[in-house]
């Protein structure tokens, strides 16, 4: 299983449209191809995220929409103070490159602008969904 960490929409994108592009992502963690890293703060701004009026979602199916990703993650623990890496230009990212760097993933799997803005200074590996998807079928036992 290949240890990742998922930014919050390419979860979302992957939980809300399971006939989407990202659909393969929801069958990757189903099928445990792909173990998503998450912690305290990434799962709280997905509960946040979910419960955005535009989604229009009840409670019981933000609850059925988490049943069908967190049993499939693993929980990160993050050290304080967090270790010094290239800061983000959104501070509020910066959790996904600590999780990536502490949890020793093997990429951070985004669409967000500022986070691919990192890739030449990051230390970890940041890609797009399509990105990862190219290199995986590309080279499968990788």
């Amino acid at each position: 299983m290949i240890r990742v960490v998922l930014d919050t929409n390419v979860v979302l994108s992957a939980l809300l449209f399971t006939s989407g592009r990202l659909a393969w992502i929801r069958r990757a963690w189903q099928h445990k191809q792909l173990l998503p890293l998450v912690c305290t703060e990434t799962v709280c701004e997905l509960l946040r995220v979910l419960a955005y009026p535009k989604f229009k979602l009840t409670a019981e199916e933000r609850q059925h929409l988490l049943q069908d990703f967190l049993p499939y993650t693993e929980v990160v623990e993050l050290p304080l103070p967090w270790p010094t890496l290239p800061r983000c230009r959104d501070e509020k990212d910066q959790v996904f490159l600590v999780i990536t760097y502490i949890g020793q993933a093997e990429a951070l799997i985004t669409g967000d602008g500022d986070l691919l803005a990192m890739r030449n200074e990051s230390p970890v590996l940041i890609v797009t969904p399509e990105e990862w998807e190219s290199q995986q079928s590309s080279c499968p036992n990788c």
